[in-house]
């Protein structure tokens, strides 16, 4: 079986199955059943939640204490010099899993606390530039004219200043918290959205059904919000968790180099930096932080993977296991189908070409040649 043969009997047998999946379902459960079916994104998800999870019950969230006996700011006794005390075989958390610092504080709880922060701010700086993101991008696509040049070029201005410079100018003149710090990053971090989502509508706005509704009668205002909007949330959503996913290391930048969260509070990239000189002598200072950041990046990174699935209907993966599993009867009635629609289709380009040529033909052929 050649490789173009193949390619139309699988196909042919993607396109039955998207008939099949199309029938009576409605965008949102087409959208759900792709995304479920979506192994990494849904693992990824789980590992996520658990992640939260743990962060905000272990040393708990404003006045609750958590079910974690230490908090990030008690200094107990230093202990075995403040090496791990969790063990895999037999599992054990012990007195301090993560170890200690040079003061003796609980890093597991430091840790935990470390997480919270840098999801808050992560969380606040996807929502604000997406938002903001999303706003300059829509108006610029669809109104175009004055309005279009306007906000492109306040977005350009944005665009050349280098956004770890532009964070670390805010980070180092923030002292108010970290919700201050993670809404002034997202209000300089939209750029690339905004850019993503004008491409979109630009796209959008010539399509057939915004020149139904617009005939029809239909405000500006519904027409961005119930007719172009809708179609345009799945360039949103994948583009925000990337965001996100790079917002965390905006703030592990920041944060390093002590322009991000201050202390008493911390975050994960606030760990590192302060146990940076103890790399050679009490590595586990730098393993837990840094897996922590690699884990969550890699979680919205793979979410994000799924969610680009779930709404591009194109992005669908070869089943080998339902080419098996199909009949050969029906597999030659596609591979058939589809051959005999790829020579309509010759056929009728052939035809055209006789049609658009010189008289003669294009072979310099009379009509009625074909009578001699």
């Amino acid at each position: 079986m050649t490789e173009q043969t193949t390619e139309r009997m699988t196909d042919s047998l993607d396109s039955g199955e998207v008939a099949a999946d199309l029938k009576g379902k409605s965008q949102g459960a087409l959208v759900r059943k792709r995304f479920f079916g979506h192994t990494g994104a849904i693992v990824s998800l789980v590992v996520l939640a658990l992640v939260v999870i743990l962060a905000l019950t272990s040393v708990g969230i404003g006045g609750w204490h958590g079910w974690w006996k230490f908090r990030w700011t008690d200094t107990p006794p230093l202990q075995n010099g403040g090496r791990p005390t969790l063990s895999l075989f037999p599992f054990s958390l012990g007195e301090h899993p993560f170890g200690q610092d040079s003061v003796g504080r609980d890093y597991f709880a430091m840790t935990m606390r470390g997480t919270q922060i840098s999801l808050l701010v992560t969380f606040v700086v996807g929502v604000i530039a997406a938002f903001v993101g999303v706003v300059f991008g829509a108006l610029s696509g669809y109104f175009r004219g004055w309005v279009e040049a306007v906000l492109m070029r306040l977005t350009d201005m944005v665009i050349i200043i280098p956004v770890l410079l532009i964070g670390a100018v805010i980070g180092y003149n923030t002292k108010s918290g970290v919700v201050v710090l993670g809404l002034l990053l997202g209000l300089t971090y939209w750029t690339g959205m905004a850019r993503l989502v004008r491409g979109d509508f630009l796209s959008l706005r010539e399509r057939e059904f915004v020149d139904a509704a617009r005939l029809a009668g239909a405000s500006d205002k519904r027409i961005i919000f119930k007719h172009i909007l809708p179609n345009a949330v799945g360039v949103i959503t994948v583009n925000t968790t990337l965001l996100m996913s790079s917002a965390i290391l905006l703030e592990t930048s920041l944060s390093y180099l002590n322009m991000g969260v201050k202390a008493p509070d911390t975050s994960l990239g606030l760990l590192i930096s302060q146990n940076q000189a103890a790399f050679a002598t009490r590595p586990w200072l730098f393993w837990w932080p840094g897996l922590f950041i690699v884990l969550i990046c890699l979680c919205i990174n793979f979410i994000g993977d799924g969610l680009r699935d779930a709404f591009d209907p194109r992005q669908r993966k070869i089943s080998l296991r339902r080419m098996k599993e199909t009949p050969r009867e029906e597999i030659d009635n596609r591979l058939e189908g589809s051959l005999l629609a790829a020579n309509v289709a010759t056929l009728g380009g052939v035809r055209s070409g006789w049609e658009v040529d010189a008289p003669g033909g294009p072979l310099g052929e009379t009509p009625g040649d074909e009578h001699r």
